[in-house]
């Protein structure tokens, strides 16, 4: 079992004040490169780090939800979930410049449906799972998605970084609709080969949701006349994101034999790229293979297909009874 977080302040997750959000904007709004992606890199934690930084006490409401999840591990029948299955309503919020960044309603459909597949169990790809890894795979997480509407709005600028504007009306973006029950995706052209990033359970209720390059955004095994990027191309990019939406790290716990909180999940030496050929083995203590091929690793969208058992239930500690996700149900 991975070590657990030591907790100190307990406290209820409650908004932020939207005005604080701009403190994390950048001297300049538009990123610097357009160059397409040459590997999976996400920057949640990156921007976790920055709202740390920004809300002193955002880390305690952090610290009273890991304490909460911890709990809801160990003993699930302290706790009531707001329903046998988590069905989230989803507002896709496209911002584009050109033609082709302005993504289809089917490119949209498709990447609900790969989220459907990916949460459910269903995927077609976990049939090649390593007998290794079977006992621990999470099957159904009990959480769906339907989509709820699509926003578009035109922009002149050529691309978008991490400071959240594009989830600003004010600034260019488009604010978030309803996001204490909806969630909000943000599929837009993202600079410096950035694929996506996501708010973590705890912060400001004006920042909420996930961003996606548009370009990554739905699957191109599913609706093949879309606006892909090759190699992120079949909806995971949204899948490992909207798995940090609901409180999952990166596998490698983003430190060399890190800790991301889980304890089925093997220890990873740090994160993996392109397709590893299994078995890829680990130097990290008791953890001599990796599960290269969990969605909160970095390799490629064909090459993910899984979350552990242990991943679902700390997504599922987010919607119980007064967690931070109880209200999108």
């Amino acid at each position: 079992m991975k070590k657990i977080l030591s907790l100190v302040i307990a406290g209820t997750v409650i908004a932020i004040a939207c005005n604080k959000a701009d403190r994390l904007a950048s001297p300049s709004q538009d990123a610097e490169s357009l160059a397409a992606p040459t590997k999976r890199m996400c920057a949640s934690m990156e921007v976790l780090q920055e709202q740390l930084k920004a809300y002193p006490t955002l880390q305690s409401r952090m610290d009273a939800l890991e304490k909460t999840t911890q709990n809801f591990i160990k003993n699930k029948s302290l706790y009531r979930l707001s329903g046998d299955t988590m069905i989230i309503p989803v507002v896709v919020n496209v911002v584009y410049r050109a033609a082709q960044e302005n993504i289809s309603l089917g490119q949209i459909q498709s990447q609900i449906d790969v989220l459907n597949e990916d949460y459910g169990g269903t995927n077609a790809d976990i049939a090649g799972l390593p007998g290794i890894f079977t006992g621990v795979k999470a099957g159904d997480t009990k959480i769906r998605f339907v989509l709820d509407q699509v926003i578009r709005k035109a922009t002149t600028k050529k691309s978008w970084s991490t400071n959240d504007a594009v989830k600003k009306s004010s600034q260019g973006g488009i604010s978030p609709t309803s996001p204490t029950t909806k969630l909000n995706m943000w599929a837009c052209t993202l600079g410096n080969g950035l694929l996506g990033y996501a708010q973590f359970p705890g912060g400001s209720s004006a920042t909420d949701g996930v961003v996606i390059l548009n370009s990554a955004f739905g699957s191109r095994a599913k609706y093949p006349g879309g606006y892909y990027t090759t190699t992120y191309d079949l909806g995971r990019t949204a899948t490992h994101e909207v798995g940090h939406w609901f409180n999952l790290r990166h596998i490698w716990g983003d430190a060399t034999c890190g800790d991301d909180l889980v304890g089925d999940t093997p220890k990873h030496n740090t994160a993996n790229y392109g397709c590893p050929v299994y078995p890829h083995y680990s130097t990290c203590t008791g953890t001599p293979v990796e599960m290269t091929m969990n969605y909160m690793d970095y390799t490629d969208d064909a090459c993910m297909y899984m979350f552990s058992a242990g991943q679902a239930t700390r997504m599922q500690a987010t919607w119980i009874v007064g967690g931070p996700r109880a209200s999108f149900r």
